[in-house]
């Protein structure tokens, strides 16, 4: 006789593989939370840009979206709403952040379901989301009141669904992918430009049929551009200022051509910026009195034509900022954070205050003299990160997987590196190119555990 316990017991299904590096991501992400909250409260939690975008959130319950009694141009909606929702402009920080932590824990699925779909060792899903799970500035990212956790979540999300449709060659993802790629542009504008080389992949890797291979771009291009369109419109309309978001305008007036200009004195760029008013409606008043009673958009327009002239008559040292800018973007252990949560990070007069302007080896030099014990802390997150990128290069030479795929994880890595470059580089700038890399990451492991058990079992002559 059948004993009804057992066949029970035998009908139970082990619980899904992924669900451990979610449990141990969501574990370690709450850790840093709790001793951040202990040990600094929420003050580290919502330094730097944080009020930027907390205080246009505050003016959405009065039915408006603004900034300083002026309407939001730098910040688009997408995260102040999402710390609205989650109660972060009422003060609630910690809940912002366990939702923050929330999207880490599906993001991290996400990541798992992408490595499905691009390659065909079922290992290399768990790698990636073990990768992910465990990756140091992924971690920090999800405690700080900062954008970074929602928009890499989205950024999934939409490789997710185009490479679902690029499997199923049905219609919905492919939209879907669209509308999840405008929400992201609505989070962080670094993807304003991201559905265009998206496009042209879609273009050149299609293979079933020339009508679709036509339509399918059409399709991405229609479900995204509308919809910042949009956003355009009502900036032109309120304020005459017609583009995404003035943070665009302004970084070039404040951060890339007053490198160049500072270059060119030999003189830092924090003097070169105070010498401009930087963060001082005062002081650029002061500097520009012509321009007090201009509007927001006639000032978005000086700084841009300003900026413009003096970066076209000066590319190489343009150039040379932008892409020392992109290596500090990819190679930049992005450990200060994490330390300064714990309030383990020294003085800043005693650690190197930029890397661009003070060299890296001198900031090496600087900050294993001062502080040895913070330097192997942020020496074993360099090391993880340069693994990641011997991994990720392994994955996309040498891994048999779609096609499509890899374009769409180098591309779009390639995309926010480039970017992300010039004298406002910080390290928190790569963490969108971070799901694609333990992506890639994930599969060169694989191919590389499965090529050291193949040769483990050749027989000895």
């Amino acid at each position: 006789m059948n004993n009804p316990a057992k066949n029970v017991e035998e009908d139970r299904s082990p619980l899904p593989p992924v669900l451990w590096p979610i449990a141990v991501g969501v574990v370690l992400r709450v850790s840093l939370m709790l001793a951040a909250w202990l040990r600094t409260g929420t003050r580290v939690m919502t330094q730097g840009d944080s009020e930027s975008y907390l205080g246009p959130a505050r003016t959405l319950l009065h039915g408006m979206y603004a900034s300083h009694g002026q309407t939001e141009l730098d910040r688009t909606p997408g995260y102040p709403v999402f710390t609205l929702m989650t109660g972060a402009a009422f003060g609630n920080i910690l809940v912002t952040v366990l939702a923050q932590i929330a999207l880490a824990a599906l993001t991290i699925l996400l990541i798992s379901r992408i490595a499905q779909l691009a390659f065909p060792d079922p290992q290399a899903a768990m790698i990636s989301a073990w990768l992910f799970a465990l990756d140091p500035a992924s971690i920090t990212s999800s405690v700080r009141i900062m954008p970074e956790a929602l928009f890499v979540l989205l950024l999934a999300l939409v490789l997710e669904r185009l490479m679902t449709f690029h499997r199923t060659l049905t219609i919905k993802p492919l939209i879907s992918a669209g509308l999840v790629l405008a929400a992201a542009t609505f989070v962080r504008p670094v993807s304003y430009y991201l559905v265009f080389p998206l496009a042209v992949a879609l273009a050149v890797t299609y293979r079933h049929g020339k009508t679709m291979r036509w339509k399918a771009p059409a399709l991405l291009l229609l479900s995204v551009l509308p919809w910042l369109a949009l956003w355009q419109i009502r900036n032109a309309q309120l304020t005459g200022y017609s583009g995404f978001s003035s943070i665009v305008e302004k970084n070039l007036y404040y951060f890339q051509s007053a490198e160049v200009t500072a270059e060119l004195g030999g003189i830092s760029l924090a003097l070169e910026q105070a010498r401009l008013g930087y963060n001082s409606e005062t002081n650029y008043l002061v500097i520009h009195p012509e321009q007090q009673f201009w509007s927001q958009a006639q000032r978005l327009q000086f700084m841009r034509a300003t900026a413009m002239n003096i970066i076209s008559r000066h590319r190489a040292l343009y150039f040379g900022s932008h892409f020392r800018g992109v290596a500090l973007v990819a190679f930049t252990p992005a450990a200060t954070e994490f330390f300064q949560l714990l309030d383990l990070y020294p003085a800043p007069q005693s650690m190197p205050h930029r890397v661009l302007n003070e060299g890296i080896l001198h900031s090496v030099w600087v900050a294993l003299r001062g502080h040895p014990a913070l330097s192997i802390g942020m020496a074993l997150f360099e090391v993880w990160l340069l693994l990641l990128y011997v991994f990720a290069t392994i994955g996309s030479l040498f891994c048999r997987g779609s096609r499509f795929a890899v374009i769409a994880l180098v591309g779009i890595a390639l995309y926010f590196l480039l970017i992300s470059g010039g004298a406002q580089a910080v390290g928190r700038y790569r963490l969108p190119i971070i799901p694609e890399l333990c992506v890639l990451a994930g599969g060169g492991l694989a191919h590389h555990c499965n090529r050291k058990e193949r040769n483990q079992s050749i027989p000895l002559p």
